[in-house]
């Protein structure tokens, strides 16, 4: 009779052990891969298709459209020198269905799991807080007709995704800033 309990009672020992922290260790382990940046690996900066054609600018002006299109996709700067981006929306749908901003990030993040986190953050201008430790600088989500000039530095030599962080248009209205 005793091993027949006895049996239950080690199964069930061995399920809750090796069972029972998994969850909070998984849970941490999610956030910080949310929080993390990857290495930047070494990128022939000057490889990237287009760069040798466009000039190098500290300040420059964006236009989001009502297409989910930017009107530049590549930029280039100098490495650890302000730059001032002016933001503009064109379009003319409303902000609560187009509204469009600008979130530079750094070097290797993943865009996707960025946008996915973006989408859960509509209190937050969907900007997401779990993922601040990624973003160099954001614009405010504008409407139509709207603008606003941000200042910031890009300290190490890269390149730089841009996006609009909107719902759905991550995937379409995104850019690069190389830094040399």
């Amino acid at each position: 009779m005793k091993k027949i309990f006895i049996i239950p009672v080690l199964a069930g020992s061995l399920f809750l052990t090796s069972c029972g922290g998994g969850d909070n260790n998984q849970t941490q382990q999610e956030k910080a891969a949310v929080e993390t940046v990857n290495e930047t690996p070494e990128v022939d900066l000057n490889s990237i298709p287009g760069i040798q054609d466009i000039e190098f600018t500290q300040s420059f002006v964006l236009e989001g459209n009502d297409q989910m299109k930017f009107d530049k996709k590549l930029v280039k700067v100098k490495a650890g020198e302000k730059v001032s981006l002016q933001f503009k929306n064109v379009g003319e749908l409303p902000i609560e269905s187009m509204g469009h901003n600008v979130v530079i990030l750094k070097p290797n993040v993943d865009v996707n799991r960025f946008g996915n986190e973006a989408m859960k953050a509509k209190d937050n201008e969907y900007i997401p807080l779990t993922m601040k430790a990624s973003i160099v600088a954001h614009t405010k989500l504008l409407g139509p007709g709207q603008e606003e000039t941000i200042e910031f530095v890009l300290e190490e030599k890269g390149v730089y995704p841009f996006i609009c962080s909107f719902p759905g248009h991550y995937g379409v209205m995104k850019g690069e800033i190389v830094a040399f």
